[in-house]
């Protein structure tokens, strides 16, 4: 059977009562005389309430108005061990007052409380905002372009992402929605933090990029060798006098620099030798020459678009 609208206020009432009796026993069941004291020791709060308010909003024997249960959320938070900061406690308090009202819509950020405050969940417990950004977000509908996001499974079909989107327009405004869509399209897309839930970045794909910077790499030091036989001598001198480089890389390369073997096989690379020697030796030359390599294209382009290469020593003009 559906849930009446006032099956919904005194679950969201029960829901709040709850809320304020565990805040209260955190902070060791003061009684509600010593509380209303608290309240109106304090003048930066909306309201001063009597023991009795306090009293009758611990108990849920009714709705309170906003302003008592932000006064007494406020005083208990900092009576808590450890004191809770009492923003975030009164924030946590307003979508349980809110839903009373509104059911369900209530217990959402308002669009600006979605751009101040986020997603929310930071106590691992999943918010009504964070399901709103995983339903909203249309890379969990439907198979982007591989120039814009790497390929992944759909939770959901794009006709449900429709629905929910509608539902989430009907219930919290337009104006929640488009937040909540371009706080996705923009980065901050729930599990993000996480590194992929819902992300635009498959957990393998910067391996697979770092494969592709290394292979550009290494074809564009063949191309440059085949003409220029001093090139790597002279970015080996560059490296050294490069005092831009950081330490932690030049610790590296004197490590590498160490191993006598290695050294031996550095120092007969051509483009003739290059496939006889070690992978290490690839590497190790590639630092020579190569100071930086950096996307600059989609990752549909092909390798000499997608990437820019800055040389330790700049490539001579054509001739």
């Amino acid at each position: 059977m559906a849930t009446t609208s006032s099956d919904q206020r005194d679950e969201a009432h029960r829901e709040l009562a709850q809320a304020l009796q565990e805040l209260h026993r955190a902070a060791g069941s003061p009684g509600a005389r010593r509380v209303s004291a608290l309240t109106k020791e304090r003048d930066d709060l909306p309201d001063s309430v009597s023991h009795e308010g306090v009293r009758t909003a611990l108990k849920g024997l009714r709705v309170p108005r906003w302003e008592t249960v932000h006064s007494i959320v406020a005083v208990l938070a900092e009576k808590c061990a450890p004191p809770r900061d009492h923003q975030a406690e009164v924030a946590r308090f307003l979508p349980l007052w809110r839903a009373i009202r509104d059911g369900d819509a209530g217990a959402m950020k308002s669009a600006r409380e979605l751009v101040l405050g986020g997603w929310g969940g930071e106590d691992g417990q999943w918010t009504a905002e964070q399901v709103v950004g995983v339903l909203s977000n249309p890379y969990n509908a439907i198979e982007i372009h591989p120039s814009l996001a790497t390929p992944h499974e759909t939770l959901i079909s794009e006709d449900d992402w429709v629905r929910v989107s509608l539902r989430t327009i009907e219930e919290s405004g337009a104006e929640f929605f488009l937040r909540a869509l371009l706080r996705s399209l923009k980065g901050d897309y729930v599990g993000a933090d996480e590194g992929v839930p819902y992300g635009y970045r498959d957990p393998g794909s910067e391996v697979a990029e770092a494969h592709a910077v290394f292979q550009f790499g290494c074809l564009e030091i063949l191309r440059r060798l085949r003409h220029e036989p001093n090139l790597l001598q002279d970015s080996i001198r560059a490296m050294r006098s490069d005092e831009t480089m950081d330490r932690e890389e030049r610790l590296e390369m004197l490590e590498a620099e160490s191993d006598l073997a290695l050294m031996r096989e550095i120092m007969t690379v051509t483009p003739a030798t290059w496939d006889e020697v070690s992978e290490e030796a690839h590497h190790l030359v590639f630092g020579y020459l190569i100071k930086e390599v950096r996307p600059v294209g989609r990752p549909d382009l092909p390798p000499c678009e997608r990437f820019q290469i800055t040389w330790r020593v700049p490539e001579p003009p054509a001739t």
